[in-house]
């Protein structure tokens, strides 16, 4: 593949996601913090009632919820109800001890993941990453968006804006002109998580935008002054 050599900048683009905290143990709630603030937005409530505040007026995409919170029925498996069926925010419970009863009620609202404290950050990060994302792939309105990862940070990108994906390993590069992102993926599931037709397989590794391709051949096409390559198997696509 050919490629003039990326220029990276300082300033994020796209939306950040935000985590909303709900955990009413104020050292948990900072350690938590501390873990998730390099690569989010984060905001906290130490109880229910702060919690549904910051979900009226506040734009979150994901909730890390302590499952023993409150000491009355509004507790966090309350909140986990309700973030399901009234907010459709995808959630993550946070716990202290595992108990069979607590488990089966927890598990019937259908987090997106369930934690036993104490985690390690490698953990969290990736339980949050796979929550997004497979909320993300569920959800049709947002199949216009992805998530990736600009530096140490987590951004919802328009996929128009995308020229082409690259296999790597266990992620794709995401080319958006002489900006490059990372996203946990691969090229069958990115491409089952697109618009219909608006992406095109040319390589096992590669998925080039329709919109943006300039020209091609038997053995590549050509998008912006990037060439990628076309192989046998797929000049059908096109």
């Amino acid at each position: 593949m050919e490629q003039s050599s990326p220029s990276f900048s300082n300033s994020r683009g796209g939306e950040l996601f935000t985590i909303l905290l709900v955990e009413d143990n104020f050292l948990n709630r900072r350690l938590a913090k501390k873990f998730l603030e390099k690569e989010y937005i984060i905001k906290e409530a130490p109880d229910v009632e702060k919690a549904n505040e910051i979900l009226t007026h506040s734009t979150v995409h994901l909730v890390l919820l302590d499952i023993h919170l409150g000491h009355d029925q509004k507790d966090g498996i309350w909140l986990g109800q309700k973030l399901k069926e009234v907010y459709d925010i995808p959630f993550i419970y946070l716990t202290a001890f595992a108990d069979n009863d607590i488990s089966k009620k927890a598990i019937n609202t259908k987090p997106s993941a369930y934690l036993t404290k104490p985690f390690k950050e490698t953990d969290l990060s990736f339980a949050i990453d796979l929550a997004l994302q497979k909320h993300n792939t569920q959800n049709p309105d947002t199949s216009n968006f992805i998530i990736v990862k600009e530096g140490d940070y987590f951004v919802k990108l328009a996929v128009a804006e995308v020229d082409f994906f690259e296999s790597s390993g266990n992620y794709l590069q995401v080319f958006c002109g002489r900006k490059i992102y990372k996203c946990r993926s691969t090229t069958k599931e990115m491409l089952s998580r697109l618009p219909k037709d608006a992406f095109v397989q040319t390589h096992r590794a590669f998925l080039v935008n329709r919109g943006k391709i300039i020209k091609f051949n038997s053995n590549s096409v050509v998008v912006g002054s990037t060439t990628v390559p076309l192989s046998a198997k797929y000049t059908v696509n096109l």
